[in-house]
């Protein structure tokens, strides 16, 4: 009796079938009678048709979820715009701003006579920007375009669908991926595909807050992001302990795959990258995971830098980016550290002092770097983040625009609202809460010198032992910081607060670990957290399901439509009447939609990654100024533009926020307020240009002639020869 009971630990920790182990647990609890009696136990065969069974039915729901979200954004597409019923002019007309300028190179890459001309053209750009040449392809990360247009010939699609359709397509394909891999992600987590399943419910019910893919289709980051989902999808696999070698082989192939990908497809990634080495460095640091494992992802990191470096023409922005310095600094600290592991004492000392280590090699080689490389890495960003936190205080007329940008702002309380409608911020609250308590046991465990469990099972009621959980919980933190701070942010954070969520209310062990603390006693905490893991989520759906399915019908049920017969009369006219060769100034939304809807060249473009580029937006603003109409003209003559086009809903915008208007932005940078602070600005002398104008008065009417206006836009010719008039 006595040397089976103590076997018993022993084979818990040796063999991984819970079945078995059960049994056996069961067969010693019997009397000595009945314990003679064989046990019925399960042929092999059956439990690999179990898991079999599982596994398929799980890939089976995560495809069914991706491709229902791709057609359920097809179909909400199609009846908002009744994109289907409209004319090649309106459709382009919904790609606004940016976004226009995306789909605008994609046109051009279609009708260039090869892909190595069409790619030379956009490489070497002149025909876009006035007096400006420019790498179109590494400026704005124009990599989706050029693989979309070669599937699209490649495949011979041109006889089968429009360009339109099949870009969006795409997009469109990638989202449902996207969902896919945030449902495979909770399921490695939680072992249940239920999981899966309530995260896509979440995701698309708080769809205004995780993605911006309804109002911005070609935008970088919906290009992109699926593919980080897959990385973090590959990389929960792979930190899993005691994962078959194949397994592990194929997440760290993935991982590779999909991080090189992602840093490819959008010129921010290797920031949201930095933020994933961060958290993979602090589960290093506080020994919760293997070692070797943490080095092969850095080693993912520098690869994917140095091919992104090369193959995008040699980008700086890579080589001074904060993501190599801190992997740099990673790798040869932990040298150091390995070198002096022998010493008790020093290597104690080395381990406290290996934070401050790390972030004064990472300040240091980031400097030299920066001190070394010719770039211009958003120089513009940093000036913004100063004053954003009120370090310094700024008249710049883009600083402020940009701090008026509502994604650049805090998340409203709206935002909180709409999470806790939906019951997704109160179940995250409660799952990071139960899992950073018991990361942070695990942490006091590691520093008392217990080692690392390689198997964490049911009974123990520590999930904070395992280490993608711990990933998890910390990437979700830094995100969830950042978030606090810009709206934008959310739409990285919010995915995976669905995620996160719908792991915890689905896992045994997060209920298990909560059962410990409690020290539950009447009833069977393993029964009890096991029955929790099925109902609580169950309850959830039900109540999402009769509260949020009938909405989403109905916005699929309602046709509306896209009304702007305006700017479709402007395209139409500068298509038929303006010179080939005109340049047209404005705001830099409205160029957007002149350079994809006509082809004419612009002076600006809305941009705003290029110092020069956001310098000319704010020049061509001034059009909405307090300037003399010599001012306006010496301005848009040095960007040799011909068209001037005014917009009556800017020059009479109706801000909501006080000081955000485009009007007065201007006027605080030209000094042409008088602030209630006691600024020392005086009123202009002029009045507000896009008014003047109007008015057709001598001296406007010798730099300018209006030839086209309607309800909302105001065309004037720049007059090449100034006649004064009395």
């Amino acid at each position: 009796m006595e040397e089976k009971e103590g076997s018993t630990p022993e084979l818990r920790e040796r063999k991984k079938s819970s079945s078995l182990e059960n049994e056996r647990t069961a067969l010693q609890t019997l009397p000595e009678k009945t314990r003679d009696i064989p046990p019925m136990r399960r042929s092999p065969k059956y439990v690999l048709f179990q898991r079999f069974a599982k596994l398929f039915l799980g890939c089976l729901a995560a495809v069914t979820s991706g491709m229902t979200y791709a057609l359920y954004l097809s179909t909400y597409h199609e009846r908002r715009f009744w994109f289907s019923s409209r004319q090649e002019l309106e459709r382009e007309i919904t790609f606004q701003g940016d976004s226009a300028i995306y789909y605008s190179f994609y046109k051009e890459m279609l009708k260039a006579p090869s892909f190595e001309r069409g790619v030379y053209d956009l490489t070497h750009n002149n025909k876009t920007v006035s007096l400006k040449t420019i790498n179109a392809v590494q400026q704005m990360t124009l990599y989706p375009e050029l693989i979309a247009s070669v599937l699209y010939q490649a495949t011979g699609s041109e006889e089968v669908i429009e360009p339109v359709y099949f870009y969006i397509g795409i997009v469109f394909g990638l989202q449902g991926i996207y969902v896919t891999a945030l449902f495979v992600t909770s399921w490695v987590m939680s072992g249940t595909w239920l999981a899966g399943m309530l995260t896509v419910a979440w995701f698309i019910i708080n769809r205004i807050d995780t993605t911006r893919i309804e109002y911005s289709i070609p935008l970088r980051e919906n290009w992109a992001l699926p593919y980080f989902a897959c990385q973090v999808a590959a990389l929960t696999g792979y930190l899993k302990n005691n994962i078959n070698t194949s397994v592990e082989r194929f997440c760290y192939l993935l991982v590779s795959a999909s991080t090189y990908t992602f840093m490819m497809m959008w010129e921010y990634s290797h920031y949201l990258l930095f933020l994933q080495a961060i958290s993979l460095f602090l589960l290093d640091s506080f020994s919760l995971m293997q070692t070797d494992k943490v080095h092969e992802v850095y080693k993912i990191y520098l690869l994917s830098l140095f091919l992104g470096y090369l193959l995008q023409f040699e980008n700086p922005a890579l080589l001074v980016s904060p993501l190599l310095s801190l992997v740099a600094s990673l790798m040869l600290a932990k040298c150091l550290q390995l070198n002096v592991k022998k010493g008790t004492r020093i290597a104690r000392m080395m381990k406290v002092m290996y934070f401050y280590l790390i972030f004064t090699l990472t300040v240091m080689l980031n400097i030299v770097m920066k001190t070394f490389v010719p770039h211009k890495e958003n120089g513009h960003m940093l000036k913004f983040l100063e004053a954003k936190f009120g370090l310094n205080m700024t008249k710049n007329f883009t600083m402020n625009w940009l701090l008026c940008q509502e994604s650049l702002q805090a998340p409203s309380q709206d935002f909180f609202l709409r999470l806790t409608q939906s019951s997704l911020l109160p179940f995250y609250i409660l799952v990071l809460i139960i899992c950073l308590f018991s990361v942070i046991q695990a942490i006091f465990r590691r520093i008392n010198g217990k080692p690392l469990k390689e198997i964490v099972t049911l009974e123990d009621g520590q999930i904070g032992e395992r280490p993608e959980i711990v990933y998890h919980v910390i990437h979700t933190i830094l995100l969830g910081s950042l978030a606090m701070v810009l709206e934008g942010m959310k739409y990285l954070w919010t995915p995976y607060v669905c995620m996160l969520a719908a792991f915890g209310v689905c896992s045994p062990e997060l209920w298990m670990t909560l059962f410990k603390w409690l020290r539950l006693r009447a009833v069977h905490p393993i029964f009890l957290a096991l029955i929790l893991s099925m109902a609580v989520p169950t309850i959830i759906g039900f109540s999402l399901w009769k509260e949020f399915f009938p909405r989403i019908m109905t916005e699929l049920s309602e046709l509306q439509e896209f009304y702007d017969p305006d700017t479709v009369e402007l395209m139409t006219w500068i298509k038929r009447q303006a010179p080939v060769a005109a340049v047209f100034a404005g705001s830099p939304q409205l160029m957007g939609v002149i350079k994809l809807c006509t082809g004419w060249m612009v002076t600006n473009l809305p941009l705003y990654n290029d110092e020069d580029l956001l310098k000319r937006n704010e020049n061509i603003y001034q059009i909405y100024s307090k300037r003399s109409a010599e001012d306006i003209y010496k301005i848009l003559t040095s960007y040799k533009a011909n068209y001037l086009i005014v917009e009556d809903a800017i020059c009479n915008e109706v801000g909501t926020m006080r000081g955000c208007r485009v009007k007065d932005l201007l006027d605080i940078a030209n000094g042409h307020v008088v602030c209630e602070e006691g600024d020392n600005f005086t009123y202009s002398k002029y009045g507000r240009f896009c008014h003047e104008i109007k008015i057709n008065y001598s001296p406007y009417v010798n730099y300018f002639t209006r030839v086209y206006w309607n309800r909302s836009y105001f065309v004037y010719k720049i007059n090449t020869v100034i006649s004064f008039q009395s």
